[in-house]
């Protein structure tokens, strides 16, 4: 009999559903033999990348047969420089989604347990069952609320205890695209016992606007628990790249550096990084063109008769009305993708990024025709 390779798996490994990305392009062209496809699932920047990024990644081409830098110095320098923090509270990763991961080797184990909302970004659940922790999941806050679906920071207060070793927040929350007020969430990370990390997700908080984002960063000399999560990958458009950062004290950014594996962030995207930090104009576009383009699909969606979430990010989930997926799939028969969430447990919603005005208008168009 064969041997089943499943079962010598860890325990946590066993019971694990790999994370669901978006369609690529080419995999829809293959499959409906569509063409002129708009991607609207992976929440990336429909402006490309920060011009200065690109610039600097031709001028690193010649550099591809060394390793890099595993220390990341320039860039951690430029970091340091922008956010007012010194280079060893910085941790780089492969994406925030590494860093994540890195969080969840050096504290979880299954004499521990990790908590976060309901519907929250899928690498927090999967990081935990991996290292064989429990999972502590807070209900989310009522459709009916004012924050629909968003973190409920009082039940998740309630589910920490001398075991919880990480609580994981989203500011703002992907998939729904709610927030947190800045003062009930320091509120929060002020009362969250030392042995517990409070770790705040900001991978979408340039498209933030004024009281949807709480710069966590500004509270690490406060709080030595706490660990702030950012990407280049939105709003900067170096998603192909792969390339993020946790910020943290000394002593934490220490202990990930032990579990972190060598040479994580490749050549390239280090360049990239640190050039994008500089495009200030670039990043000024994509907020604009974020704005403009989520009143387009609230104002859109709403004439259909559809229902949205409130959203901090660039993307916004709308209630399609009925059971999501033959939309979703109709959609693509239009050479439109958009994300399903029914493994968020949201089989009504789709969540659909925040295009350029003509994709915003294809979207609409493509959609109005489905429901007609």
């Amino acid at each position: 009999m064969a041997c089943d390779y499943l079962q010598l798996a860890t325990a946590g490994v066993q019971g694990l559903h790999p994370y669901l990305p978006g369609k690529p392009i080419a995999e829809l062209e293959r499959e409906y033999g569509v063409s002129n496809i708009i991607k609207l699932a992976s929440n990336e920047n429909p402006l490309g990348s920060s011009p200065a990024a690109v610039n600097a990644v031709r001028g690193g081409l010649d550099e591809l047969w060394l390793y890099p830098d595993a220390n990341g110095f320039e860039l951690k320098q430029a970091l340091s420089s922008q956010l007012d923090v010194t280079p060893d509270c910085i941790t780089l990763g492969n994406g925030s989604n590494d860093v994540l991961v890195l969080l969840a080797e050096a504290w979880l184990s299954p004499a521990h347990n990790a908590v976060f909302s309901q519907y929250c970004f899928a690498v927090y659940p999967i990081a935990t069952q991996a290292a064989g922790a429990e999972a502590r999941i807070a209900p989310a806050l009522p459709a009916d609320s004012d924050m629909p679906l968003g973190h409920d920071l009082q039940a998740m207060a309630t589910r920490i205890d001398a075991d919880t070793r990480l609580v994981f927040v989203a500011n703002p929350n992907n998939p729904t695209g709610t927030w947190l007020d800045n003062t009930e969430l320091r509120d929060f990370v002020a009362n969250v016992p030392e042995t517990c990390l409070v770790v705040i997700d900001e991978a979408y908080l340039e498209y933030a606007g004024e009281g949807q984002g709480s710069d966590a960063a500004a509270w690490l000399v406060e709080f030595p628990n706490l660990v702030v999560t950012r990407t280049f990958s939105k709003a900067y458009g170096l998603a192909g790249l792969r390339v993020g950062y946790a910020l943290s004290s000394p002593q934490i950014a220490a202990v990930l550096n032990r579990v972190r594996q060598p040479f994580n962030v490749n050549v390239l995207a280090l360049l990239a990084a640190e050039a994008a930090l500089t495009d200030h104009d670039f990043l000024q576009r994509t907020k604009t063109a974020n704005d403009q383009g989520m009143q387009q699909l609230q104002s859109g969606l709403k004439d259909l008769g559809m229902s949205t979430i409130p959203s901090a990010g660039n993307f916004i989930l709308v209630d399609m009305g009925r059971e999501a997926m033959p939309v979703y799939d109709a959609l693509l028969q239009r050479s439109v993708i958009v994300r399903p969430v029914g493994n968020y447990g949201l089989d009504r919603h789709l969540r659909i990024t925040i295009g350029t005005q003509a994709q915003n208008a294809t979207l609409l168009n493509a959609l109005a025709d489905v429901y007609s």
